[in-house]
């Protein structure tokens, strides 16, 4: 009996101090979780009308010393202060930041990236669209599949399809099946959020494609809310097929 209760305070102790943190980085308009060994959440927020604060996700994945950012933070200030925690936590040299589409949670910090730089990527629409708009646009924009080399791994990039907007793309890690969906993928249960510029009728079509094309997806991000895995496709695909989900 000693026994068995010598080793259960054993295990419950191990499994205390193995926990991690679950951001590593807080400030108050910034936050940082690590996801896998070489990818990392990034959380700004985002002041909105009809929303009120809203969380929105980005992703940093690394290699060999240098790092790719998908989607910047919300406002430049913000953007700074990533490129900063990247450079001296991470140990990593910032080669370029791909915005997944045109809204505010997606290119407003791109001023900064700019300004230190560091080259930006998107869909040609997202240019496009970034400039009917008025806004600060990425500098290289591609149609279809954009591989980023990082390291000795690279960061696919590729538009599916229509959703959230004409112009959403999804990124891509092999390296640990890390897959950032963006504003394309909601978190569970989750509702249908700003639908100004999607497509809902090719929405689930679009999910449907990703769901299939890139299967080995292991970690699943959306561009607000929880990650989670492929319950996250399928619950999106839903949530647009069913005009009764909520």
């Amino acid at each position: 009996m000693k026994v068995n209760l010598l080793l259960f305070i054993l295990l419950v102790t191990l499994a205390c101090n193995s926990e991690k943190p679950e951001f590593i980085y807080e400030s108050e308009s910034l936050s940082i979780k690590q996801l896998s060994p070489n990818s990392f959440l990034h959380v700004s927020y985002l002041e909105t009308t009809d929303f009120g604060k809203v969380p929105c996700n980005g992703l940093i994945v690394i290699d060999h010393g240098e790092a790719l950012i998908v989607d910047t933070p919300v406002t430049e200030g913000d953007s700074k202060e990533l490129i900063d925690w990247i450079k001296t936590s991470l140990k990593c040299q910032p080669i370029g930041v791909v915005a997944t589409h045109f809204h505010t949670d997606c290119i407003g910090g791109l001023g900064e990236f700019h300004r230190q730089d560091i080259p930006s990527y998107a869909n040609r629409r997202t240019i496009d669209l970034a400039k009917e708009n008025h806004k600060i646009f990425p500098q290289h924009g591609f149609e279809g599949i954009l591989q980023l080399k990082i390291g000795k791994t690279e960061l696919i990039n590729e538009f599916l399809g229509e959703g959230h907007t004409k112009d959403n793309i999804i990124s891509y890690f092999p390296q640990e099946n890390v897959l950032f969906g963006g504003c394309l993928i909601k978190e569970l249960r989750a509702g249908k959020g700003n639908l100004e510029d999607a497509n809902t009728v090719e929405w689930p079509t679009t999910v449907s494609t990703i769901k299939q094309q890139y299967e080995k997806a292991e970690i699943i991000i959306p561009g607000h809310g929880t990650p989670g895995g492929k319950e996250l496709l399928d619950y999106t695909i839903a949530l647009f097929k069913d005009e009764d989900a909520r």
